[in-house]
């Protein structure tokens, strides 16, 4: 920032000599601060930005969630098949009616026995038993998707977040060098009895209120690189080096109108919920179903040895079919139609409870995309600019003594409270736009990565 002086001083000896002294001054400082300024301004360009776009890749492979949730879907797309097979068939041998003492050629019925059974269930209850699995497997699935477009909105609301305290920092470090500049203006004004002691300590106390906001943004900055971390699944100092891209809006949905019904209809979360639905709805079915018998097909191969007296027997055969009789209906079957039931009915409640609180956050997310983005509009065309003429003007007028240091340290301070109101309002903007991403159910690959200037 460059002050200027302005007006004239009275033409006294006394005067003449400040004048000198404080333009040396002034010069001098400003020549000392210029290379400064341009080191900290090189140093920031030499920063390499780390777009979001590879920071999400990182974060689809190797967070533990995204890993757990795939996980889980491969594990229940494996009870597919299973849950429609039979049972395996059972071997039977052994020796049937042998006579004490053992012998096999004694008596007629003694014979060396190898059977055969399967159970089969009642017709249709082997595909809705896959149906419920499938189902299963399906609503699993789709929250991994759900899971996905959330990692994805935590990772960018995260970039947001850490960008906008580095862009505080980065106001409060201007301020405070400005106080500073600002603090020995005063000094030299009050040495020739132009303005009172007063003025400099106020400055001052404004400068170490900056240093504690500085304290305090230090840790929020380091808060917001360890969920950074975290998100990343990253176990080393990666996110410690993160450099934001500049902080411009996110290209906002062009048509709003039509936003709720596609988070209605494209998010992965209500697509689950809907999946669950279905399970429930076969999970009664097969519950229902239950009221049939099963059976049990058997088949016995019976060899007889010859007789005593050499006489060869006949080998003999057995077929059976054995039904379950489901007589313990009141106990058994009826309280797992009444589970099944109220299954059914808190999958349907929780599907309808899910798309209200999705509608409600998508209508929030767009009205606070909306106010935000017009708010930063505001900021950057018309608050900024009359924030930077009003603090120039005030300087201006402190140099010649026509408002008092407090007026001219208000100015500054406004300075950098539109600033700031400005990079929040960014911000907040692209966090909204980020949310109703998310809960329109787009995927990290149709995502709005892209940016708009203000």
């Amino acid at each position: 920032m460059r002050f200027r002086l302005y007006g004239a001083w009275p033409h006294k000896p006394l005067a003449s000599v400040f004048m000198v002294a404080l333009a040396a001054t002034l010069l001098e400082q400003f020549c000392l601060a210029a290379p400064a300024a341009a080191a900290d301004i090189a140093s920031t360009g030499d920063a390499i930005a780390t777009p979001i776009g590879p920071l999400l890749d990182i974060a689809l492979q190797h967070n533990p969630d995204v890993a757990a949730a795939r996980a889980e879907a491969d594990a229940a797309a494996q009870r597919v098949a299973p849950a429609a097979a039979l049972e395996d068939p059972m071997l039977e041998i052994g020796i049937v009616n042998a006579p004490l003492p053992v012998s096999l050629r004694r008596d007629d019925m003694t014979m060396k026995m190898l059977g055969l059974s399967q159970k089969l269930p009642f017709p249709g209850k082997r595909e809705l038993r896959r149906h419920v699995a499938a189902a299963d497997a399906q609503s699993i699935s789709l929250a991994v998707d759900e899971t996905v477009n959330r990692v994805t909105r935590d990772v960018r609301v995260a970039y947001e977040e850490l960008r906008l305290t580095l862009n505080s920092r980065k106001l409060v470090a201007e301020t405070i060098e400005t106080l500073h500049q600002l603090v020995n203006i005063a000094q030299m004004r009050y040495a020739v009895g132009q303005a009172t002691q007063s003025d400099s300590l106020q400055a001052q106390v404004q400068v170490v209120r900056m240093q504690q906001e500085q304290l305090r943004l230090a840790d929020e900055e380091t808060a917001h690189r360890s969920e950074l971390q975290r998100l990343l699944g990253s176990t080393d100092d990666r996110a410690m080096l993160i450099t934001p891209t500049a902080a411009t809006l996110l290209t906002a949905p062009l048509k709003a109108e039509s936003l709720q019904d596609e988070a209605l209809d494209q998010r992965p979360q209500l697509k689950s919920l809907a999946a669950l639905v279905d399970k429930s709805d076969r999970a009664l079915d097969l519950a229902r179903r239950d009221y049939y018998p099963d059976f049990e097909v058997r088949f016995n191969y019976g060899q007889r040895e010859r007789s005593l007296d050499g006489v060869p027997r006949d080998d003999m055969v057995t077929l059976t079919v054995a039904v379950n009789l489901p007589v313990w209906r009141k106990n058994r079957l009826e309280p797992r139609v009444a589970e099944a039931s109220a299954m059914r009915r808190e999958a349907i409640s929780m599907a309808q409870s899910q798309r209200l609180e999705t509608r409600a956050a998508l209508q929030r997310a767009i009205s606070k995309e909306q106010q935000q983005r017009q708010s930063a509009s505001l900021y950057h065309s018309t608050l900024r600019p009359q924030t930077a003429a009003a603090f120039d003007s005030a300087l201006a007028a402190y140099q010649v003594g026509r408002v008092d240091f407090l007026t001219l340290l208000e100015a500054r301070m406004r300075t950098y409270e539109t600033a700031l109101g400005e990079a929040d309002a960014v911000a907040s903007h692209n966090k909204a736009v980020v949310e109703i991403e998310f809960l329109t159910g787009h995927a990290p690959g149709t995502v709005s990565l892209e940016h708009r200037p203000l």
